[in-house]
């Protein structure tokens, strides 16, 4: 395993590490949870990510079970939780970035989760109708309490972060340290072009989600069908099937699943170390429902001496949308 400081921060992070949005409560029970997680944390995984809206809770739930069962050293792993949406009720108070949901939320998932702090708290959108001063205040607040050590964004833009980061400096708090934003070889202006300062003013670190495209980047749906039991099969995911279900991508993954055979590999690993190679990713999050999935992604770090400069203009050409930068 690789390891990667989290922007500024001080904290190690696997350049790989293990999530459970969509899969665990919906697709993996708690049995199946503890073998995924046993062996990614085997493989020196050390960050385990979740949020309250996940299964509407009881996805942390699930990890927590595991967590408390494994005996690991808390010092030996990172688990965090994201705020804004709520875990299924929808009256006020209950959603948004506020202080009032945002301590509530982080007591919920300590108890959830079943430990003492959260290494990683995200607010997981910007909330138009709470003040930043309150937002930011209130993450610092969590952290002078010792029940959070950092906290960050999820899906932020740049302008925002940098609103948060103002704020801080003005109030002598702690701003925030990493965003987590959709990063994949078919979504990447954000990562590769809006954060392209701020990584360097403030020292963000990042936790990308969906390295895979939802499963597109694999050879799951090749063939546009759709196997029973993926995540596009979920009448609750009909939204996310919508989205990246479309001819054009499925037209580059095949084109990029070629490449790979030629490379002796699978798109899946290709699709994950492009990913882990911009040095601006600290963390690459990986999720699966089947063992053979994750022994399969966990492995996509062996192949980066492959992506060689030639090999990235193969897939630069497969894609053709590499996100131009702005002239200063």
């Amino acid at each position: 395993m690789i390891y990667r400081k989290l922007g500024k921060s001080g904290l190690q992070i696997s350049l790989l590490s293990f999530g459970s949005w969509v899969t665990f409560s919906n697709q993996v029970d708690e049995k199946l949870a503890e073998e995924l997680m046993f062996y990614a944390y085997d493989q020196g995984v050390n960050f385990f990510d979740n949020a309250e809206v996940y299964a509407h809770g009881q996805s942390e739930v699930i990890m927590g079970k595991v967590l408390k069962k494994s005996k690991w050293d808390r010092s030996s792993y990172l688990v965090s939780s994201k705020a804004f949406w709520g875990r299924g009720d929808k009256r006020p108070n209950m959603t948004g970035l506020s202080r009032k949901h945002l301590t509530e939320a982080c007591h919920e998932a300590l108890s959830r989760l079943q430990v003492d702090y959260l290494d990683l708290f995200f607010a997981h959108r910007p909330d138009k109708n709470t003040p930043m001063e309150e937002t930011v205040w209130t993450m610092h607040q969590l952290i002078m309490q010792g029940k959070v050590l950092y906290w960050g964004t999820s899906e932020w833009s740049a302008q925002e972060i940098m609103e948060a980061h103002m704020c801080a400096k003005e109030n002598h708090l702690i701003g925030p340290v990493m965003e987590q934003p959709q990063y994949n070889m078919l979504t990447r202006h954000k990562v590769e072009v809006e954060f392209s300062q701020i990584y360097k003013t403030v020292g963000l670190g990042t936790t990308i989600w969906s390295p895979l495209a939802s499963g597109i980047l694999t050879d799951k749906y090749l063939d546009m069908k759709i196997p029973e039991g993926s995540r596009f099969a979920l009448k609750d995911y009909a939204w996310l099937k919508e989205k990246n279900l479309t001819v054009s991508n499925l037209e580059i993954a095949n084109k990029l699943n070629q490449l790979a055979k030629e490379l002796n590999t699978t798109l899946a690993k290709l699709a994950i170390a492009w990913c882990a190679r911009n040095e601006n990713v600290s963390s690459v999050i990986l999720g699966a429902t089947k063992k053979e999935q994750l022994v399969e992604t966990i492995a996509s770090l062996h192949i980066l001496p492959l992506l060689t400069s030639e090999v990235i203009d193969k897939i630069e050409f497969i894609l053709n949308n590499k996100p131009s930068h702005p002239a200063y």
